[in-house]
C-alpha cells in the first residue's frame, strides 16, 4: 500500500504547475530555434505536431539537452560535464531536480508502450500523466487534464497518423493539440536524452522496492555520454551501459537510516543476476526481449543517500569502467 503522504505531496508540489503545459512552452521555444537545434517540425495527417530531433533531422547535443528537459516537463536542469577519469575519460550528462517524483516518474519514465500496425515505440514525457493509463499514477496520486499534451518517442521513424489519433484520444485532446518529439537511439539527441535518465532509473527501482518516494526531496545524477553507435541496436547497448555501469545518483532524503541501510544494497545494478556483461551481450542472450532480462538490472551503478534528518550518508554500488570501455569500443 503506497502512503497517503506521497499522494498529498504530489498534488501539493504540482498545484498550479501542469506538466504538459510546461512541456508545451518548452516545445514552442525550441521550434522558434529550430535551425540552431537542427530539428524539423511537421504535421501528421491528423494535424498533430511532429518534431524530428534525430530521425532524418541531424539534431545534436543541444537538441538532446532540450529533449531531456521536455521529458521531465522542464523540472530538471540538464548539463554536459567532463566525467572523472576513474569512470570515463570523456563527456557526461548530468541531471538535477528538486521535483524528482514529478519530473522522473510522472513525466520522464518510458512507461507507455505504443503501437500502430508495424510501428512500435515506448512513450515517455508528460503526455503519460494526461492519459493516466499506468497504475503508477494511482500510486503517486497524480493525473492531469491539459489543453495540449507532449510526448517523446524513441524510434527510427516518425509515428503514423493513426497512432497520433490514438494517443490524443487517450489524453482527451484533439489530435491537433498533441506534440510528439522523436529521435532514434543512435542519434546524438536520442543518446543524450536516454543517458539523462540516471535519476529516473534510481527512483523507479526504489519505487519497485517499495520505498516511500515522498521521502526523496532532490536528486542529482551523472552518466557518461557514450560514442554514437552505428545503429539503433548498438545504441541501445551503449546507452544502457552508460547508466548501468557508469551512472552515479545522489538523492537527498528524509526519514530513518535503518530503512536506507537495509534497502540500499538492492538499488544499484550490481544487485541483478545479469550484472557484469555489456548490455548488448545480455540483450542477445535473451533474444532481444527486454521483458526476459532481470528487472533489477535497470538502475544506476552507484547510489548515494544523504539523509537530511540524521545528517548521515549511505553509498551503495560502484561504477565498472572496464565494462564501459568494452561497450564503447574503447579497449585501447
Amino acid at each position: 500500500m503506497f502512503p497517503l503522504l506521497l499522494q498529498v505531496t504530489a498534488r501539493t508540489i504540482m498545484a498550479g504547475m501542469n506538466l504538459n503545459t510546461r512541456a508545451a512552452d518548452l516545445c514552442a521555444q525550441g521550434i522558434q530555434q529550430a535551425d540552431r537545434l537542427r530539428i524539423t517540425a511537421s504535421e501528421s495527417d491528423a494535424g498533430s505536431k511532429l518534431i524530428d530531433c534525430g530521425v532524418k533531422a541531424p539534431g545534436g547535443l543541444e537538441a538532446g539537452r532540450w529533449l531531456a528537459r521536455i521529458c521531465t516537463a522542464g523540472l530538471s536542469d540538464v548539463e554536459f560535464l567532463q566525467d572523472v577519469p576513474e569512470v570515463f575519460s570523456g563527456p557526461a550528462v548530468s541531471v538535477a531536480t528538486d521535483h524528482p517524483t514529478m519530473a522522473c516518474m510522472a513525466a520522464q519514465y518510458a512507461g507507455w508502450q505504443l503501437s500502430a500496425g508495424d510501428f512500435v515505440a515506448m512513450g515517455s514525457g508528460p503526455m503519460r500523466a494526461a492519459a493516466g493509463r499506468e497504475e503508477l499514477f494511482q500510486q503517486i496520486g497524480y493525473s492531469e487534464q491539459a489543453p495540449e499534451v507532449v510526448g517523446v518517442l524513441e524510434c527510427g521513424q516518425l509515428p503514423p497518423s493513426e497512432l497520433c489519433v490514438d494517443i490524443a484520444a487517450a489524453c482527451r485532446v484533439p489530435p491537433e493539440n498533441l506534440t510528439l518529439l522523436v529521435a532514434r537511439t543512435s542519434s546524438i539527441a536520442g543518446t543524450v536524452q536516454i543517458v539523462a535518465r540516471s535519476i529516473e532509473t534510481a527512483i523507479h527501482k526504489l519505487h519497485e522496492l517499495g520505498f516511500d518516494l515522498s521521502r526523496i526531496q532532490s536528486g542529482w545524477g551523472i552518466s557518461p555520454l557514450p560514442p554514437m553507435a552505428a545503429n539503433d541496436l548498438a545504441g541501445i547497448g551503449r546507452t544502457n551501459d552508460s547508466v548501468l555501469y557508469g551512472g552515479r545518483v545522489t538523492l537527498w532524503v528524509t526519514g530513518d537510516d535503518a530503512s536506507i541501510a537495509s534497502l540500499g544494497p538492492l538499488v544499484p545494478s550490481c544487485a541483478s543476476q545479469d550484472f557484469g556483461l555489456p548490455f548488448a551481450q545480455i540483450f542477445q542472450r535473451y533474444d532481444h526481449d527486454f521483458y526476459r532480462i532481470d528487472p533489477h538490472l535497470f538502475s544506476p551503478a552507484q547510489i548515494t543517500f544523504h539523509n537530511l534528518d540524521s545528517g548521515n550518508s549511505h553509498r551503495f554500488g560502484e561504477p565498472k569502467p572496464d565494462v564501459l570501455q568494452r561497450s564503447f569500443g574503447m579497449d585501447g
